[in-house]
């Protein structure tokens, strides 16, 4: 008897496009009764996941002290209000320092998100883990350590050259060639030449002195570099395919791989690697600062802020969010660390999970206006005049030569205010505080970048 789509439907299949192949097939092999049960089992497409009806539950940890920031809380609610519709979305919460990162329903810096069974390559962004060290120098001077240090930190665009690489360690790049999502030759080959690279933006290489023992400390702030990009760009590429098998309404940048399938354990295992990567690109930076001091260190310890924490089937989505909690990183050596900008201190803090807090803490300052918003505000002003009235009595350093004045205090928000309401809500203690004496940052490397150069020699 030959099998129609009609037997399908009768027999309780969703019609769709997948039904010609199976019939063929079907017929072909002359299957039934038990045989055929479990081949259309096996090919059926996955059934559609709906949206949730109502946003689930999100604590609202931030409160705005004025106009601009009440603007900018009102974004950040609206946009978690429509990712907590998301199908696999069960709780979320809002740091004090949130802020927009992108279209309506996309995760805030500053947010967190708990899945079900599911981990969604954008709520963790392309800058997979990124996190902070820092080393504790003893007695050694700041400005020591600042000069050593620029002598052996890379920021700006691309990597090391050939002649200036660390060494990636065998074990990780073997294990990088083992998983499906890392063994490319590109991601290889920035495993070894990003390695001691911080990068550009907000990332940074901080001295100061401890307020509790009076030492020299660093403190680095950077991520995976172009290999977390690369991974993330595969990630969603992955995510994409199971949303357009089974949640199409489901917004792009909140696909997601299902944890249980196979791509969703080599996700995992990739995103481990990673976090291995990057945690071994802060050590690099760290030894080398140590060995051109000739200085013992006393003590070292990191965190990351930007990462997925899996806890059973319930996977924590901080983007730019400072895990509290000691089961989401296995490798704790000491409490957390929460920078805040240029002048401020970074904050070394400490603290229990609670309700709204879901074992997180802010991992900053975090901003009110776009970088480009906020250079527009300082229309007027040199650049000069504006370093020199932010930085004063500080040793503030530009990799590139380049003042980047969207990275100068005023850029980020009242770090006073962002203290208070982790008070306020319960976001951790501060147990002691980094004084700032001096950073490097990036500054603004692309204003003189090779191809810039060229365009100008051509109007000449």
């Amino acid at each position: 008897m030959k099998i129609t789509g009609n037997t399908l439907i009768e027999m309780g299949y969703q019609p769709g496009k997948w039904f010609k192949e199976a019939l063929a097939y079907a017929n072909e092999q002359a299957l039934e009764g038990s045989d055929l049960v479990t081949y259309l089992d096996g090919i059926k497409p996955e059934p559609h996941i709906e949206l949730h009806d109502k946003a689930k539950p999100f604590a609202v940890n931030i409160e705005a002290e004025n106009e601009l920031e009440a603007e900018n809380v009102k974004k950040v609610v609206e946009s978690m209000r429509q990712l907590m519709k998301t199908p696999t979305v069960v709780r979320g919460a809002i740091m004090p320092d949130a802020c927009p990162a992108g279209p309506k329903g996309t995760i805030p810096v500053g947010g967190v998100v708990i899945t079900q069974n599911a981990i969604h390559p954008g709520m963790h962004s392309a800058d997979i883990c990124c996190s902070v060290m820092l080393t504790d120098f003893g007695k050694t001077e700041p400005q020591r350590v600042l000069d050593a240090a620029h002598a052996v930190t890379h920021f700006g665009a691309g990597g090391r050259g050939e002649d200036k690489q660390f060494k990636l360690p065998t074990e990780l790049e073997e294990a990088f060639r083992a998983n499906s999502f890392l063994n490319n030759p590109k991601i290889l080959a920035m495993a070894q030449s990003h390695l001691g690279t911080q990068g550009d933006g907000n990332h940074f290489l901080y001295v100061g002195r401890s307020a509790s023992t009076g030492n020299t400390m660093m403190v680095t702030h950077h991520g995976s570099r172009g290999v977390g990009a690369m991974l993330y760009k595969k990630g969603m590429q992955t995510a994409e395919r199971f949303r357009k098998q089974i949640s199409k309404d489901t917004l792009k940048h909140n696909a997601w791989i299902p944890f249980d399938t196979e791509e969703g354990q080599e996700y995992w295992a990739a995103l481990q690697l990673i976090r291995a990567w990057t945690k071994q690109n802060h050590r690099v930076i760290h030894g080398a600062t140590g060995e051109g001091l000739k200085a013992e260190i006393q003590d070292q310890y990191w965190n990351e802020h930007n990462f997925v924490f899996r806890s059973g089937d319930l996977f924590y989505h901080a983007k730019g969010a400072t895990p509290l909690d000691e089961r989401f990183m296995p490798d704790i050596t000491g409490p957390r660390l929460i920078p805040l900008n240029m002048s401020e201190p970074v904050l070394v803090v400490e603290g229990e999970t609670t309700e709204n807090n879901l074992g997180f803490a802010p991992h900053g300052a975090g901003r009110n206006l776009s970088r480009s918003a906020h250079k527009k505000r300082q229309e007027g002003m040199s650049d000069e005049a504006i370093f020199a009235r932010e930085t004063a009595g500080l040793d503030v350093r530009f990799f590139s030569n380049e003042i980047d004045i969207s990275e100068l205090p005023t850029a980020y928000k009242n770090a006073q205010s962002v203290r208070e309401q982790m008070n306020t809500f319960g976001l951790g203690t501060v147990v002691d505080e980094v004084m700032p004496y001096g950073c490097i940052m990036a500054g603004d490397w692309q204003r003189n970048a090779p191809w810039k150069r060229r365009k100008k020699k051509q109007v000449k």
